[in-house]
């Protein structure tokens, strides 16, 4: 582990230059795209003088050069700014606890994924050449192309309205029922995914010389599955299961708005449809800082996993 802290290091300094790219694009595509938001927020009903006092009290009026560096300065003091829709309110009172809801919204989905779908894909790899590989993986293709938006309301219909087992909206936490028709769609897609990612992972392994290798030693083949094979065909499933964890708190906007979420999936459309500069500003932030960490992480638990990969080697 003596090269964790440096490779750490250099990732993160090489980061900088992507944030900066990053919230400069997100900064001045939302500034000139059509529409504003003190015209938004008034709904047209302001006098221009009006208008161009609110912009001025917000510094809008101001050059967009300018404007961005006032937001990286605050930025830089863990202000997020305010929110234009919602005059007075902190972003970050305004964003953190949807994405509790939305975590909240993600963590079963999380675990079912991949506490059934890692096992089923080991289950296929296994079973390749027999009637069950083909009709399973054929199963899973199908859930995963049936779109969400299609999938909801026949769930809803069904065990909303039909047999009147489980609310078809809203969300009361996390062990209320408004969970369970959320989980089922999106673990599904998922689920299917992770089976496939596993099996195709799996089948890349079984003819590896040291598979055949611990086979002729006399190791059982449970020692042979998982000691051996499963160690070395995670590799690919990591990325995933790391990039799921780092990005738990991003909700689904078409699941959050036909299931009556308060999540930030729907919060996001909300701020980009009203121009919240501030708050869809700081919703990219996060959603870059979560991606550049995750593959942080991934690169340093790939080498836990596999010695062959060296952190100091890698850029």
């Amino acid at each position: 582990m003596s090269g964790v802290l440096p490779f750490v290091v250099r990732r993160l300094l090489a980061a900088i230059p992507v944030l900066i790219a990053v919230t400069a694009a997100t900064f001045f595509l939302g500034r000139f795209a059509p529409g504003d938001p003190i015209t938004i927020r008034t709904q047209g009903r302001a006098t221009p003088e009006t208008v161009a006092r609110i912009k001025h009290e917000l510094h809008l009026d101001e050059n967009p050069v300018l404007q961005y560096v006032r937001y990286m300065g605050g930025l830089l003091h863990g202000d997020l700014g305010t929110s234009y829709r919602h005059p007075g309110i902190k972003i970050s009172d305004l964003i953190f606890p949807k994405m509790r809801v939305s975590l909240e919204e993600n963590i079963y989905p999380f675990i079912l994924t991949f506490a059934l779908g890692l096992p089923l894909g080991v289950y296929l790899a296994l079973r390749r050449g027999t009637w069950q590989d083909p009709t399973i993986t054929a199963f899973l293709l199908l859930l995963s192309a049936i779109p969400v938006v299609i999938l909801i309301p026949l769930l809803q219909y069904l065990f909303g309205i039909k047999l009147n087992w489980l609310p078809v909206a809203g969300w009361h936490g996390l062990f209320a029922k408004t969970v369970i028709l959320p989980t089922i769609v999106l673990t599904l897609p998922g689920l299917a995914g992770i089976a496939r990612l596993t099996r195709i992972s799996m089948l890349q392994v079984l003819s590896e010389d040291y598979v055949r290798t611990a086979r002729a030693k006399g190791l059982t083949e449970r020692i042979v599955i998982y000691r051996h094979m499963l160690r070395n065909a995670l590799l690919p499933v990591v990325t995933a299961i790391i990039t799921s964890l780092f990005f738990l708190f991003v909700g689904s906007f078409f699941v959050e708005l036909l299931f009556g979420i308060p999540g930030i999936g729907n919060e996001t459309i909300s701020a980009i449809g009203s121009r919240d500069y501030d708050e869809f500003m700081a919703l990219t932030i996060f959603g870059a800082v979560a991606f550049i960490v995750a593959n942080i992480v991934v690169d340093i638990v790939y080498s836990l996993i596999d010695p062959r990969i060296r952190l100091g080697a890698r850029t």
